[in-house]
Protein backbone atom coordinates (compact mmCIF):
# COMPACT_ATOMS: atom_id res chain seq x y z
CA UNK A 1 0.00 0.00 0.00
CA UNK A 2 1.10 3.20 -0.68
CA UNK A 3 2.02 5.70 1.51
CA UNK A 4 1.38 10.15 0.26
CA UNK A 5 3.57 12.17 1.96
CA UNK A 6 6.55 9.41 2.94
CA UNK A 7 9.04 7.37 1.40
CA UNK A 8 8.39 4.09 -0.47
CA UNK A 9 10.51 1.58 -2.61
CA UNK A 10 8.55 0.78 -5.72
CA UNK A 11 9.48 -1.30 -8.64
CA UNK A 12 10.15 0.40 -11.74
CA UNK A 13 7.91 -1.57 -14.50
CA UNK A 14 7.68 0.71 -17.83
CA UNK A 15 9.94 3.39 -19.40
CA UNK A 16 7.91 6.23 -21.29
CA UNK A 17 8.93 9.21 -23.12
CA UNK A 18 8.02 11.36 -20.18
CA UNK A 19 9.76 9.39 -17.59
CA UNK A 20 9.05 5.95 -15.99
CA UNK A 21 5.94 3.83 -14.30
CA UNK A 22 6.44 2.20 -10.79
CA UNK A 23 4.40 -0.36 -9.29
CA UNK A 24 1.99 1.19 -6.70
CA UNK A 25 0.34 -2.24 -6.01
CA UNK A 26 -3.62 -1.43 -5.88
CA UNK A 27 -3.22 2.37 -6.45
CA UNK A 28 -2.29 1.52 -9.64
CA UNK A 29 0.97 2.53 -11.59
CA UNK A 30 2.63 5.66 -10.76
CA UNK A 31 4.92 8.17 -12.88
CA UNK A 32 8.05 9.00 -11.62
CA UNK A 33 8.53 12.36 -14.16
CA UNK A 34 11.34 12.62 -16.59
CA UNK A 35 13.12 15.50 -14.97
CA UNK A 36 13.93 12.96 -11.56
CA UNK A 37 15.46 9.96 -14.17
CA UNK A 38 18.47 8.54 -14.11
CA UNK A 39 20.84 6.86 -16.06
CA UNK A 40 21.18 4.27 -14.33
CA UNK A 41 17.28 3.76 -13.32
CA UNK A 42 16.03 0.79 -15.47
CA UNK A 43 12.94 -1.44 -15.76
CA UNK A 44 12.81 -4.56 -13.20
CA UNK A 45 15.10 -1.92 -10.33
CA UNK A 46 13.36 -1.31 -6.70
CA UNK A 47 14.03 2.46 -6.19
CA UNK A 48 12.94 4.21 -3.12
CA UNK A 49 10.89 7.81 -3.76
CA UNK A 50 8.95 9.94 -1.75
CA UNK A 51 4.89 10.05 -3.12
CA UNK A 52 2.67 13.13 -3.60
CA UNK A 53 0.70 14.50 -5.57
CA UNK A 54 1.60 17.23 -8.46
CA UNK A 55 0.03 20.47 -9.96
CA UNK A 56 -3.43 18.41 -10.78
CA UNK A 57 -3.36 16.39 -7.75
CA UNK A 58 -2.59 13.08 -9.04
CA UNK A 59 -0.38 11.08 -7.09
CA UNK A 60 3.51 11.31 -8.67
CA UNK A 61 6.98 10.15 -7.19
CA UNK A 62 10.17 12.19 -6.59
CA UNK A 63 13.34 11.80 -5.94
CA UNK A 64 13.60 15.29 -4.50
CA UNK A 65 13.82 15.47 -0.48
CA UNK A 66 11.26 17.49 1.62
CA UNK A 67 12.44 19.10 4.83
CA UNK A 68 9.78 16.88 6.48
CA UNK A 69 7.31 13.52 6.20
CA UNK A 70 3.62 13.32 6.90
CA UNK A 71 3.60 13.24 10.87
CA UNK A 72 6.72 15.00 11.04
CA UNK A 73 6.71 18.89 12.56
CA UNK A 74 9.65 21.39 10.52
CA UNK A 75 9.89 24.85 10.49
CA UNK A 76 8.95 25.79 6.73
CA UNK A 77 8.79 29.60 4.94
CA UNK A 78 6.09 30.75 3.25
CA UNK A 79 6.62 31.56 -0.39
CA UNK A 80 3.25 32.91 -1.38
CA UNK A 81 -0.38 33.31 -0.19
CA UNK A 82 -3.81 33.59 -2.20
CA UNK A 83 -7.38 33.66 -0.90
CA UNK A 84 -7.12 30.34 1.17
CA UNK A 85 -3.82 30.33 2.44
CA UNK A 86 -0.09 29.85 3.02
CA UNK A 87 1.70 28.25 0.54
CA UNK A 88 5.34 26.56 2.03
CA UNK A 89 8.95 25.53 0.71
CA UNK A 90 9.67 22.39 1.82
CA UNK A 91 11.75 21.06 -0.36
CA UNK A 92 9.68 19.99 -3.25
CA UNK A 93 9.02 21.66 -6.52
CA UNK A 94 4.71 21.93 -5.30
CA UNK A 95 4.62 24.07 -2.23
CA UNK A 96 2.80 22.81 0.75
CA UNK A 97 -0.62 23.84 1.34
CA UNK A 98 -1.48 25.70 5.00
CA UNK A 99 -5.01 26.89 4.80
CA UNK A 100 -6.12 30.03 7.17
CA UNK A 101 -8.51 27.63 9.33
CA UNK A 102 -4.92 25.75 10.28
CA UNK A 103 -2.93 28.85 11.14
CA UNK A 104 -2.27 30.43 14.78
CA UNK A 105 -1.96 33.73 13.06
CA UNK A 106 -2.07 34.88 9.56
CA UNK A 107 1.39 33.93 7.82
CA UNK A 108 3.48 36.51 6.46
CA UNK A 109 5.56 36.01 3.05
CA UNK A 110 9.24 35.47 3.53
CA UNK A 111 8.59 34.30 7.19
CA UNK A 112 9.42 30.91 8.63
CA UNK A 113 6.93 28.84 11.18
CA UNK A 114 6.96 25.49 13.10
CA UNK A 115 4.26 23.29 10.77
CA UNK A 116 3.15 19.46 11.12
CA UNK A 117 2.81 17.34 7.90
CA UNK A 118 -0.55 16.21 7.53
CA UNK A 119 -2.54 14.07 5.11
CA UNK A 120 -6.03 16.03 5.32
CA UNK A 121 -8.90 13.61 6.33
CA UNK A 122 -11.60 14.33 4.36
CA UNK A 123 -9.48 16.12 0.50
CA UNK A 124 -6.79 13.21 1.16
CA UNK A 125 -4.15 16.29 -0.10
CA UNK A 126 -1.00 16.63 1.70
CA UNK A 127 -0.70 20.15 4.34
CA UNK A 128 0.59 21.78 6.77
CA UNK A 129 -1.02 22.85 10.38
CA UNK A 130 0.81 25.35 12.62
CA UNK A 131 -1.82 23.87 15.43
CA UNK A 132 0.96 21.56 16.39
CA UNK A 133 0.23 21.10 20.14
CA UNK A 134 -2.97 18.60 18.50
CA UNK A 135 0.16 16.28 17.32
CA UNK A 136 2.21 16.49 19.91
CA UNK A 137 1.72 12.92 22.14
CA UNK A 138 0.50 13.67 25.67
CA UNK A 139 2.29 13.31 29.03
CA UNK A 140 0.68 9.95 29.83
CA UNK A 141 2.24 8.45 26.88
CA UNK A 142 5.40 9.70 27.98
CA UNK A 143 5.13 7.74 31.17
CA UNK A 144 4.06 4.26 29.61
CA UNK A 145 6.76 4.07 27.33
CA UNK A 146 9.43 5.07 29.58
CA UNK A 147 12.43 5.53 27.04
CA UNK A 148 12.97 9.47 28.22
CA UNK A 149 14.61 9.06 30.93
CA UNK A 150 17.86 11.92 32.99
CA UNK A 151 20.62 12.08 30.35
CA UNK A 152 18.96 10.30 27.42
CA UNK A 153 20.56 11.96 24.25
CA UNK A 154 17.37 13.39 21.86
CA UNK A 155 16.74 15.53 19.02
CA UNK A 156 14.88 18.60 18.94
CA UNK A 157 13.25 21.41 17.12
CA UNK A 158 13.30 24.81 18.45
CA UNK A 159 9.79 26.13 18.44
CA UNK A 160 9.04 28.52 20.36
CA UNK A 161 10.24 31.50 22.88
CA UNK A 162 8.75 32.24 26.46
CA UNK A 163 9.09 33.90 29.50
CA UNK A 164 11.22 30.73 30.99
CA UNK A 165 13.05 29.94 27.96
CA UNK A 166 12.39 28.19 24.45
CA UNK A 167 9.65 25.45 24.03
CA UNK A 168 11.33 22.44 21.46
CA UNK A 169 9.63 19.33 19.96
CA UNK A 170 11.39 16.49 21.20
CA UNK A 171 11.96 13.91 18.62
CA UNK A 172 9.09 14.78 16.44
CA UNK A 173 6.74 13.47 19.41
CA UNK A 174 7.11 15.67 22.55
CA UNK A 175 7.01 19.08 23.96
CA UNK A 176 10.00 20.40 25.79
CA UNK A 177 11.21 23.12 27.44
CA UNK A 178 14.94 24.27 27.27
CA UNK A 179 15.18 27.05 30.30
CA UNK A 180 17.03 30.40 29.94
CA UNK A 181 19.85 29.58 32.45
CA UNK A 182 20.29 26.06 30.65
CA UNK A 183 21.17 28.21 27.14
CA UNK A 184 24.58 29.31 26.33
CA UNK A 185 24.35 30.15 22.81
CA UNK A 186 21.64 32.13 20.39
CA UNK A 187 18.75 30.04 20.08
CA UNK A 188 15.99 30.61 16.99
CA UNK A 189 13.22 29.32 16.00
CA UNK A 190 13.50 26.54 13.37
CA UNK A 191 17.48 25.07 14.60
CA UNK A 192 17.29 21.42 14.98
CA UNK A 193 19.78 20.19 17.89
CA UNK A 194 20.78 17.34 19.67
CA UNK A 195 19.40 17.83 23.35
CA UNK A 196 19.57 15.78 26.44
CA UNK A 197 16.69 15.28 28.92
CA UNK A 198 17.24 17.04 32.16
CA UNK A 199 14.06 15.95 33.96
CA UNK A 200 10.60 14.30 33.63
CA UNK A 201 8.28 15.67 35.79
CA UNK A 202 5.67 14.08 37.40
CA UNK A 203 2.90 15.86 35.71
CA UNK A 204 4.93 14.09 32.19
CA UNK A 205 6.67 17.59 31.13
CA UNK A 206 9.90 17.40 30.05
CA UNK A 207 12.85 20.05 30.99
CA UNK A 208 16.18 18.99 28.03
CA UNK A 209 19.02 20.85 28.35
CA UNK A 210 21.60 21.28 25.76
CA UNK A 211 24.50 20.23 27.55
CA UNK A 212 25.36 16.34 28.15
CA UNK A 213 24.63 15.59 31.76
CA UNK A 214 27.49 13.98 34.33
CA UNK A 215 30.75 12.52 34.55
CA UNK A 216 30.72 12.49 30.38
CA UNK A 217 30.14 15.72 29.86
CA UNK A 218 32.70 16.67 32.12
CA UNK A 219 35.27 14.61 29.90
CA UNK A 220 34.23 15.30 26.61
CA UNK A 221 34.85 18.91 27.69
CA UNK A 222 37.43 18.52 29.25
CA UNK A 223 39.18 17.09 25.89
CA UNK A 224 37.59 20.42 24.29
CA UNK A 225 39.04 22.37 26.12
CA UNK A 226 42.66 20.66 26.08
CA UNK A 227 42.59 20.83 22.43
CA UNK A 228 41.70 24.75 22.95
CA UNK A 229 45.12 25.45 25.01
CA UNK A 230 47.20 23.74 22.50
CA UNK A 231 45.97 25.53 19.80
CA UNK A 232 46.49 28.93 22.18
CA UNK A 233 49.94 28.54 22.97
CA UNK A 234 49.15 26.67 25.88
CA UNK A 235 46.91 29.73 27.54
CA UNK A 236 43.51 30.47 28.59
CA UNK A 237 42.94 33.49 30.63
CA UNK A 238 39.46 31.94 31.79
CA UNK A 239 39.93 30.60 34.97
CA UNK A 240 37.44 29.19 37.79
CA UNK A 241 37.03 32.34 39.23
CA UNK A 242 36.11 34.54 35.44
CA UNK A 243 32.67 35.61 34.74
CA UNK A 244 30.35 33.05 33.30
CA UNK A 245 29.32 35.44 30.55
CA UNK A 246 32.73 35.23 29.13
CA UNK A 247 33.22 31.39 29.65
CA UNK A 248 29.54 31.02 27.75
CA UNK A 249 30.74 33.06 25.10
CA UNK A 250 33.98 31.85 24.85
CA UNK A 251 32.99 27.64 25.18
CA UNK A 252 29.14 27.75 24.85
CA UNK A 253 28.69 26.10 28.42
CA UNK A 254 28.07 27.19 31.61
CA UNK A 255 30.69 28.49 34.83
CA UNK A 256 29.62 24.91 36.57
CA UNK A 257 30.66 23.06 33.35
CA UNK A 258 34.13 24.89 32.56
CA UNK A 259 35.43 24.42 36.40
CA UNK A 260 34.63 21.02 36.48
CA UNK A 261 36.32 20.48 32.87
CA UNK A 262 39.34 22.18 34.72
CA UNK A 263 39.53 20.38 37.67
CA UNK A 264 39.44 17.70 35.55
CA UNK A 265 42.91 18.37 33.71
CA UNK A 266 44.62 19.70 36.87
CA UNK A 267 43.78 16.05 38.49
CA UNK A 268 45.47 14.28 35.29
CA UNK A 269 48.46 17.29 35.74
CA UNK A 270 47.71 18.78 32.21
CA UNK A 271 47.57 22.21 33.70
CA UNK A 272 48.13 24.63 36.24
CA UNK A 273 45.79 26.71 37.28
CA UNK A 274 46.92 30.39 38.19
CA UNK A 275 45.63 33.96 39.02
CA UNK A 276 45.66 35.01 35.26
CA UNK A 277 43.89 31.51 34.22
CA UNK A 278 45.00 28.55 33.08
CA UNK A 279 48.33 26.75 31.69
CA UNK A 280 49.34 23.48 30.01
CA UNK A 281 52.23 22.01 32.12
Amino acid sequence: MLKLGDYNTLRIVKQVDFGLYLDGGDEGEVLLPQRYVTADMHVGQDITVFICLDQDERVVATTETPLAKVGEFACLEVAWINQYGAFMKWGLMKDLFCPFREQKQRMEVGKSYVVYVKEDEQTHRLMATAKVERYLQQPVEIERGGTLRHGTEVSVLVWQKTDLGFKVIIDNQYQGLVYDNQVFCPLHTGQRLTAYVDHVRQDGKIDVTLQATGRQHTLDFAEVLLRYLYENNGYCELGDKSPSELIADRFKVSKKAYKKAIGDLYKRRLITIGDDGIRLV
